[in-house]
């Protein structure tokens, strides 16, 4: 591989995430952070229809990947409002787990650390599915299907959501 520092192509992989270059160039390959959330009301849950590959068509929890210099919760936060222009700054959220996964994109395989949360909603609200959400719908907790889900991260998620208790933290 070609270092970004020299130029040369002696950029060489030390590990599956460490490369050293001969010019002493080196470089980590960390793992990108993400978060998804369960937004459920009585005892339906809102799954996202995902409008771009990878996953095209295929359901998911709303969510996305981790801005630089972003908490997880500022993340969740930001990403509802951007997908379904829901503000969740002000509700109590619970911690469902959080799952290695891969996100293929552009022919690179980018390695992920998926972070599930759950908000308890006491109304349900009116959304609109924007950014990268095609379609949103509210589906029964018990007839949720993991394998109709894109990632294994997220059929991982909904599987916990079924099981944990409700104990919530507030943003």
């Amino acid at each position: 591989m070609f270092c970004p520092q020299c130029g040369k192509e002696t950029l060489l992989a030390k590990s599956n995430k460490e490369f050293r270059c001969e010019c002493g160039f080196h470089f980590f390959q960390n793992v990108a952070a993400a978060v998804m959330v369960a937004l459920c009301w009585q005892d339906e849950v809102l799954v996202a229809v995902r409008a771009r590959n990878p996953g095209k068509g295929l359901l998911d929890l709303p969510g996305g990947f981790v801005d630089p210099g972003e908490s997880l919760e500022a993340s969740l936060v930001r990403e509802l409002q951007e997908e379904l222009g829901l503000d969740v700054s002000d509700c109590p959220v619970r911690y469902l787990g959080s799952f290695a996964n891969t996100y293929p994109y552009d022919g690179i395989t980018y390695h992920t650390c998926d972070t599930a949360f759950a908000i308890n909603l006491t109304e349900k609200p009116d959304l609109r599915a924007a950014d990268d959400v095609a379609d949103c719908q509210w589906v029964k907790l018990g007839a949720l299907s993991p394998s109709r889900f894109a990632f294994a991260s997220t059929r991982a998620a909904i599987t916990l959501l079924t099981q944990q208790p409700t104990s919530s933290f507030r943003l």
